[in-house]
């Protein structure tokens, strides 16, 4: 009998594996990844974004699960994190040399049929480079140095990316840094005072070192809708995508703006006005509900992490979404500029979504020995578990 209990211990952690996996957070994911394959099918023929999203998304579940199952408090070693960032950084300065360029932007290795886009993981390591720095200068974190060596840290990765160049994937690893350094408790004045210092340094640039043309790019930048004939082209049509969606759309299949080609990048950049052109304000209302969802689950999540560590983490992953959908988001409305960033989980691409997949894998697998919650905790106690 202890030899037939024996041989099913080994499945037993796999099978709280399986229970421990929040459910509510993994559906949402689904649904808004399915909605992005639905925007992407032209309903003619074969679609070739589709038939490759379908293949990506598929491998990324898999990796989802896969994640879970893995006790990642292995990330909580010094050496694992430094390694982490010096393989990253070697990674994109290998990218410079050997790179793929698609579009002007050097940012992808090419594999075969397949392309790998080095700055979306380096995203993940990001976060998890700043939740070891954060997680062990909790006490100490209001000295300003904490931002300097962060930043510097974050600096070093936002330059390489920066170069290639990738201003969307550098814009979300700023966002990175600058959200986490909030939620840690760092001193606001000290960091006021560096965003102070920032703005005065380009005040000065501004004023005395950028030429007129510089500036008219900047201005065309910030503001794309004042050149639609030109660099705000697709942010022109984008806008009017949205606006024709109307309360409940044109119809799947049915959008104009991006089934003929008026809006480009509608598969990846611009996902979101193609969504909302064909499923109008009610299909956008209940996909910013699956995204609140997913975001309330993750932030639970993060808050019973098991130490500072864990509850850094899941805050980073939940600023790496919040950042992707607001930037894309504004940028398909016309507020914001147009930085070729996606929206999780629901863009055309398989480096961010595996990246992404695996990051909610990596918070299944840290659920597994998360602090339980004190109904929970008063629960445990009156049936005996320890």
């Amino acid at each position: 009998m202890q030899n037939l209990v024996a041989l099913f211990k080994p499945f037993e952690g796999q099978r709280r594996s399986i229970l421990n996996i929040d459910w509510v957070l993994f559906l949402s994911v689904v649904l808004v990844s399915l909605s992005g394959l639905v925007t992407m099918n032209s309903f003619v023929g074969e679609s070739y974004f589709f038939g490759r999203q379908t293949i990506w998304l598929s491998i990324s579940i898999i990796i989802f699960f896969v994640c879970s199952f893995i006790d990642w408090r292995f990330l909580r070693r010094t050496g694992v994190v430094v390694s982490l960032f010096v393989f990253s950084t070697l990674l994109l300065l290998l990218l410079m040399i050997v790179g793929e360029a698609v579009k002007g932007a050097q940012s992808w290795f090419q594999l075969g049929t397949f392309a790998f886009q080095p700055s979306d993981p380096v995203k993940l390591t990001l976060i998890i480079i700043l939740s070891k720095y954060f997680s062990r200068r909790h006490i100490e974190i209001a000295h300003v140095r904490h931002i300097v060596v962060s930043g510097v840290y974050a600096f070093i990765l936002f330059v390489l990316v920066f170069l290639q160049p990738d201003f969307g994937s550098s814009i979300i690893l700023f966002a990175i840094w600058l959200g986490m350094v909030l939620v840690s408790g760092i001193s606001k004045r000290h960091l006021l005072a560096v965003v102070l210092l920032a703005a005065i340094s380009f005040g000065i640039l501004w004023s005395f070192v950028f030429e007129d043309y510089q500036k008219q790019r900047i201005v065309t930048f910030i503001h794309p809708l004042t050149d639609i004939q030109g660099a705000g082209y697709n942010a022109y049509q984008s806008t009017i995508a949205v606006g024709s969606g109307q309360i409940f759309g044109k119809g799947v299949g049915y959008g104009t703006q991006s089934k003929l080609r008026f809006l480009p990048e509608y598969e990846t950049d611009f996902i979101f006005a193609a969504f909302a052109e064909e499923w109008g304000f009610v299909g956008v209302t209940i996909l910013l509900t699956l995204y609140g969802v997913v975001l309330s689950r993750i932030l639970q999540i993060a808050i019973r992490g098991a130490s500072n560590f864990e509850t850094f983490f899941g805050l980073g992953v939940a600023i790496l979404f919040i950042s992707h959908i607001i930037i894309h988001i504004g940028m398909n409305i016309g507020l914001l500029p147009v930085t070729g960033t996606t929206i999780p989980f629901m863009s055309y691409g398989g480096s961010h979504l595996v990246t992404e997949f695996a990051a909610l894998g990596i918070l299944m697998g840290q659920r597994k020995y998360s602090r339980p919650t004190h109904a929970e905790a008063g629960k445990n106690e009156l049936v005996g578990v320890n």
